[in-house]
């Protein structure tokens, strides 16, 4: 295998905690906050860049205005549906509530609080963490925008996710995805919109990052501002998206998959595959024959819903897979496929030769490989001698020799 090194713009915010205060500190913001006494924020349960960082100083923040917050996990049924479980995952993030210096008030519990009418007609209820809507004056969600691993639409993967489905804990989560992804576009605009006419929302903080990881910009929006500016901030975190230079690749090796990395495991924008077991609409990137996952994260706690989108998977991934955790997450999301159990295989090298022996036309010495540590991560990539004259015109890719088995993040 030989290293690759892939050059991308690379705009970042260097104080992350003074961006947010900056933020927060705008007038049409600061505003939002007036006579309010308690505030929710609401935290999910993504591998943000510095989420604990942002988080910290919006909780902080508050206390110095003499408001009392407290914050909220906003991950729909994700950490096993439980509310020691979302505790557990925001520990994982960071966020505890020595480190945030709040109280962490976790529940399974909903109240709903509107109504809204699917493309189908059918009248489904807005429902929302019954302690944010009922204990705080007013809520404040944080969330990464992003393209979505299942669906396209106006607003995807954003505040107006985190509020339709995130605080809607498991029960809103499951009505949600019930419905189907071939709806999300519409509904979630109609889910999300109720939610922030209700006038309980001040302002989502919305984070974009850049192709390594880095939150290249944070902006907190008002209320009645966000499905304006999410959309925008869509587009910018697409045109900013990380993706491999190659129009095919027979065997795509996964090093690192969890739920830290993408909903789903590894980001189907990376690789074609998407949440609903199907190509991912208006995908660009490679047509991959075989995905081979390795490993999960410790961050993922063994969550492994989205193994079913790989082929070949090892021991060590099926050995730390829970069952219940991963299950639970892929019937509340309703795409079964994510749940399915690959072959597993007794090492990696195993598991990477069959994928290559399996593919249909292609002797195995002539497979075209390439290793990823994790679809967030593509600034470095491995790839085997059949993909390198592939590389010679692609401006933006440096071979950099042969690869020594690490990279330079560690």
């Amino acid at each position: 295998m030989f290293l690759v090194r892939q050059q991308f713009d690379r705009p970042r915010i260097e104080d992350v905690a003074a961006e947010v205060v900056e933020q927060m500190a705008r007038p049409d913001v600061d505003v939002t906050l007036e006579g309010a006494r308690t505030v929710a924020v609401a935290v999910g349960s993504r591998g943000i860049a510095g989420i604990d960082v942002i988080a910290r100083t919006v909780v902080t923040r508050l206390c110095d205005m003499g408001i009392e917050p407290f914050v909220v996990p906003a991950m729909g049924s994700h950490g096993g549906a439980t509310a020691d479980g979302q505790r557990a995952v925001l520990a994982h993030l960071g966020m505890t509530e020595e480190s945030l210096g709040v109280p962490i008030r976790s529940s399974m519990e909903t109240v709903q609080i509107a109504e809204v009418r699917t493309p189908r007609g059918k009248v489904v209820p807005v429902v929302t963490d019954a302690i944010a809507w009922s204990e705080a004056d007013l809520v404040i969600p944080i969330n990464r925008v992003k393209p979505h691993t299942g669906f396209r639409g106006p607003v995807e993967s954003g505040i107006c996710k985190m509020l339709a489905v995130g605080l809607g804990k498991h029960d809103g989560a499951k009505r949600m995805h019930s419905e189907g992804y071939d709806v999300f576009d519409e509904l979630l605009l109609e889910m999300g919109g109720a939610i922030l006419g209700a006038g309980k929302v001040a302002f989502g903080v919305a984070i974009v990052e850049n192709a390594f990881e880095e939150p290249a910009l944070i902006e907190a929006i008002p209320a009645d501002h966000v499905i304006e500016r999410e959309q925008a901030l869509l587009a910018q975190a697409r045109a900013w998206m990380p993706g491999l230079p190659f129009p095919e690749i027979d065997v795509l090796v996964v090093e690192r998959f969890g739920k830290n990395i993408s909903g789903v495991g590894m980001d189907p924008n990376v690789t074609g595959r998407g949440e609903s077991g199907g190509p991912l609409k208006d995908f660009d990137g490679p047509e991959i024959a075989r995905i081979v996952v390795l490993g999960l994260t410790e961050e993922t706690e063994g969550n492994a819903n989205g193994i079913g989108l790989a082929d070949l998977i090892t021991e060590a991934v099926f050995d730390r897979i829970d069952r219940k955790v991963t299950w639970t997450n892929t019937l509340t999301a309703g795409a079964l496929g994510c749940g399915r159990i690959p072959i597993a295989l007794p090492t990696d090298d195993e598991a990477i030769a069959t994928a290559a022996r399996t593919v249909g036309g292609v002797s195995a010495d002539e497979a075209r490989i390439v290793r990823i540590k994790d679809t967030l991560y593509l600034s470095e990539f491995a790839v085997s001698e059949t993909l390198l004259d592939a590389l010679a015109d692609v401006e933006h890719c440096q071979v950099a020799g042969p690869w020594d088995g690490t990279w330079d993040s560690g």
